[in-house]
Parts: structure tokens; sequence; C-alpha cells
């Protein structure tokens, strides 16, 4: 396989390398890089930022923002925006409801939401999965009954990632429950502010608050926020967790991680030999996985997500719980020790939290059981 970037190619590389590292502040970069949290006012300026430049969205639709790139150029462009600590665009807007719309949505959604999604100047949360729909995503019971004009939503929403933040949130409920679990099901664009609707925080292990419960008693939506037509829902759901999953392997984070990790821990590893092996299984495991990114995109036609994205959620959230353990083993007592802290035992011990942190990185997005089975229906055909 021919790896070499053409020169076009490469003058792109150079584009995108300075734009990242100059123009986004420097302040949100370390922050990434450091592996602290960011703010939302921090993920707010970043993606304004790139909307600005005219790169939060290059994917979508050139009359809403996109560019019009090769397969190869969204490709250079993710990996230097993650090469470079830039925060990539928040998945919600940019790889979720914002393509949904774009393929799916009415004119007057299209005008009316694509515009403030690209620039973040609306916060989207995703009303997926509930206390007993969570890999099975088909069993959800949160009801949309029509009345005149409006639909009336009851029901629970759970594990809705920062919908602290939210002002919108793109909801799957059910419309037919007469029907086969699927057949039933018609995505709504819910305002978060609307009467009946609550977010309630799920405090977690340690402390933090990222996601929530959201409540729907008797909340009124317009009909015209249905996204095409009632009951078509399912249809966007499997569109819009294509997308996720594609987004959901983070190669080029991944690896600036794992570099950051072999800086580090250089002298460990020199004396090594296992460790080293683990290192270099973990490269060309990473290798391997943008090389497949790269296939997905490629054969993403139509609007339909290649199944393999199955692939890059499976294997790329593995590869993210890899690298995280072998930054926590690395690090040794340096994760858990206490006291003035200085930048690598800083960095180290920032390590732990994202090593638990991303042990959900195996249910979201589908749960890697699920992705098993899909990759064993649709691609191996068992």
């Amino acid at each position: 396989m021919q790896l070499q970037l053409s020169a076009e190619d490469e003058k792109f590389r150079d584009e995108m390398r300075t734009f990242f590292t100059t123009e986004v502040s420097q302040e949100i970069r370390t922050t990434v890089a450091e592996g602290r949290e960011l703010t939302k006012e921090q993920i707010v300026e970043s993606q304004q930022t790139l909307n600005k430049a005219g790169l939060a969205v290059p994917h979508w639709p050139e009359e809403y923002g996109g560019r019009g790139w090769s397969d190869l150029q969204r490709h250079i462009w993710n990996e230097e925006m993650q090469a470079a600590c830039v925060p990539i665009p928040l998945a919600f807007n940019a790889s979720m409801i914002g393509p949904v719309i774009a393929q799916f949505g009415s004119q007057e959604q299209k005008d009316e939401f694509l515009p403030k999604t690209a620039n973040l100047d609306i916060w989207w949360s995703q009303g997926f999965s509930e206390p007993d729909a969570g890999s099975d995503l088909a069993g959800l019971r949160t009801t949309a009954v029509k009345d005149g004009d409006d639909y009336i939503v009851n029901g629970q929403k759970t594990w809705t990632t920062l919908g602290q933040y939210g002002d919108w949130i793109f909801t799957l409920v059910r419309t037919d429950p007469e029907v086969k679990k699927q057949a039933g099901i018609s995505m709504l664009l819910i305002d978060m502010r609307s009467e009946g609707l609550e977010v309630r925080p799920i405090e977690l292990i340690d402390g933090g608050h990222e996601v929530n419960e959201v409540w729907f008693t008797d909340v009124r939506v317009p009909a015209k926020n249905l996204v095409g037509e009632e009951n078509s829902g399912w249809t966007q759901a499997k569109f819009l967790l294509g997308n996720e999953r594609v987004g959901v392997a983070p190669v080029g984070s991944t690896k600036r991680v794992l570099a950051r990790a072999k800086e580090l821990g250089a002298e460990l590893v020199k004396d090594d030999p296992l460790l080293r092996a683990r290192i270099i299984e973990l490269e060309n495991e990473l290798l391997a996985l943008e090389l497949t990114a790269l296939r997905v995109v490629a054969h993403s036609e139509g609007g339909e997500p290649h199944p393999a994205s199955s692939v890059l959620k499976l294997k790329g959230t593995e590869l993210q719980q890899a690298v995280s353990e072998l930054v926590v083993d690395l690090g040794g007592p340096d994760t858990l020790a206490s006291g003035e802290e200085g930048d690598t035992e800083s960095w180290y011990r920032r390590s732990t939290p994202t090593y638990l942190n991303l042990r959900k990185a195996s249910i979201y997005g589908g749960s890697n059981e699920v992705q098993r089975q899909i990759i064993s229906r649709t691609i191996l055909g068992l």
C-alpha cells in the first residue's frame, strides 16, 4: 500500500498543522495536552475559532459549512487537530445531529439549526439511552403522542453526557407502540427550556458531574420539530450511530498520548524488553486502525456509514483503554501520590481518573458486545 502523501496533500497537512498550532488558544491546547477537563467556554471558543475558518464541519454539505474535501484530507484534518491538542468539534453537534439534519431534516430545520449547530451557538444533547434501553436501544419507552400541531412527550433519558450545558436535545421517542419495536420510533428536536423538562445530575464515583438524567413530563413539542417522517427514527438513529462509531476511534489523540508516555517513561522502557514489546504492539495496532479508518470513510457512500465503522468503535475504544492502562503502569506511585506536583507527576496523576473514565468507552455508542454482533452479521455473514 502506498502511504506516501502527494505534494499537494503534504501542503494541506502543513496548512492544517500551522492553523491548529497558531490560531487556537494556547491555553486551550495546554489544557488538552495536560489531560485536564475543558470548561464549556473553552469548548465553545475552540469550535467557534474553527468554524470562523471553515474548519469545524468540513464533512457537511458545502452549503452548510462543508469543504468538499477528499477522504484523505478529512483524515489529515482530524489527525493534525488531535496531534495539536485541539479539541475536536463537539460530537453531538458536528458528528451526530448536524449530519442527521442535513440528510433527513426539512429545509426549515436545515436553515434554522445547521448554522447555529456548526458554530456551537446551540449546544446539543443526545437523548437516546434509557434505564432499560441502553445497548437495546430499540426497547426505549419514552413516548410522544400527537396532540394537534404538537407532540406530548413523557419519559426518561439517562447518561446524557454534558446535558447540564444543553440548549436542545435530539431525542428518540416511541410514536407507535403497536408495531415492531424499531418501526415505531421517531426523532424529535426538543428545546431543553421547555416546561416539564428537567435535567438531574448523576454524580460519578470521583464526585464529577459529566452525565445526567433528563425527565420529560407532558413536554409539548411542536410537530415541525419531527425529523423526517413519523416512525422513521430508527433509520436516523442507525445513520447517527454509524457516524458516532467512526468518530469514536480517536487515532490521533491516542497516538499522542502513547508518544508522551514513551517520552516520560523512557528510562523504564529502555530497561524492560517486555514493556518495549507492549508499546510496539500498541503502535502497530494504532497504525492498522488508522488504515481501517481510511477505508471506512472511503467506502461510506450514499449517506450510509460502512458497516466496518463497528470495527473502528470496537478496536478504537480497546486501544484507548490499553494506552490509558499503559500510562498508569508507567506512572506507578505517581498516579496516586499527593503533595506538590511537577509537570511529569501531575500528568501521571491525572492518568488514573482518565483510565477509570475510559472504562465507559466499551459501552457508549453501542457496547462492544453489540459491535461484535454487528460485525458477525454484516461483515462476516455469520
